[in-house]
């Protein structure tokens, strides 16, 4: 099979297309004929060679999530047959022809989207929905910020928040961004490069806040949530220390949470999965969330592909369609 290869770590030109051998479904797996596959900012740390693959997963092969067809069912697999349609969140592999999956990591492909639409669910879903509503604990009528907001995880934020009833709000570099992030339902947005995001949103009142960003954000954040707030990292670009105001968080009694998704185990990523299918998949049948892509790009254009991400350039998804 194509694969898209980490040769070595470093810039976008690493990633190079290699003939690997088909991997195989073992017991609980599919093996999925890949269709089309979402880029996400820990695929390029990986390349980077800052992020390391858990144990099971290729160590050289990127890509966490994939749309395609099950083309072989491993001993034990009950859901799923031959044929299937499905999206999976995976540990790595997804830049190639073809790619393994634990069953229970897998949905249906949503009725009437394609597999360049599917593949932009798994991870950025997922992520949201065990940070934002899990460990976040968002509800009907309170207010979310989200930093980043046109980004892959941004816009899916944006879009569940408001899907089960709470404001959305959130930050980005541009005016576009921003104009981007109120058409996918944001109340606001407001461009951290002209103002204070902490000044302009204290009037609305923050209950949750899903931060990629750190540095500095931190002790902004916390001075923005009001009294019984969440904050959730989920990266730290900026970095992941700065001052904090442990006063702020007695008085407030804010929780300050975060997660990663990648190093968890099976169970746990099946368990979550059953949740996303029960609780999201039917917002998708109403309309209530779209998937948002910038670019796609074909498989021998990865390198491509992450020079985009890495230049933060894009508004939504970036994808890798693996067969036209």
């Amino acid at each position: 099979m194509k694969a898209i290869i980490i040769y070595q770590p470093g810039a976008p030109s690493v990633l190079q297309l290699k003939e690997r051998d088909k991997p195989q479904a073992g017991p609980g797996e599919v093996l999925i004929a890949v269709h089309a596959a979402g880029i996400n900012r820990p695929d390029v740390a990986q390349r980077k060679g800052n992020y390391a693959p858990p144990p099971g997963a290729p160590l050289d092969i990127p890509g966490l999530e994939v749309a395609g067809v099950i083309a072989e069912v491993g001993a034990g697999v009950t859901r799923w047959k031959e044929g299937d349609k499905v999206c999976a969140l995976l540990a790595g592999g997804g830049y190639a022809e073809y790619a393994t999956a634990p069953e229970g990591q897998c949905l249906p492909v949503p009725e009437g989207w394609d597999f360049i639409q599917a593949c932009t669910l798994p991870e950025t879903v997922f992520t949201v929905w065990h940070n934002v509503f899990q460990r976040g604990q968002l509800k009907a009528g309170e207010h979310m910020l989200v930093h980043g907001g046109s980004s892959g995880i941004g816009m899916t934020a944006i879009q569940l928040a408001v899907a089960f009833g709470a404001k959305a709000y959130a930050t980005a570099g541009t005016d576009e961004k921003c104009a981007a992030c109120v058409q996918a339902g944001a109340t606001m947005c407001v461009n951290y490069r002209t103002a204070e995001f902490e000044t302009v949103l204290k009037p609305e009142g923050i209950d949750v806040i899903l931060d990629m960003v750190g540095g500095d954000y931190i002790h902004r954040n916390i001075h923005l949530l009001r009294e019984e707030g969440r904050l959730i990292f989920i990266n730290v670009m900026r970095g992941a220390k700065d001052t904090l105001d442990a006063l702020a968080v007695m008085m407030k009694r804010l929780t300050i949470t975060g997660s990663t998704l990648r190093n968890r185990d099976i169970e746990f990523k099946k368990r979550l999965a059953m949740e996303v299918e029960k609780e999201v998949w039917p917002k998708i049948a109403e309309g209530k969330f779209k998937a948002v892509i910038h670019q796609v790009f074909p498989l021998d254009q990865a390198a491509a592909a992450h020079q985009l991400m890495e230049s933060s350039a894009h508004i939504g998804k970036i994808v890798l369609q693996v067969v036209s």
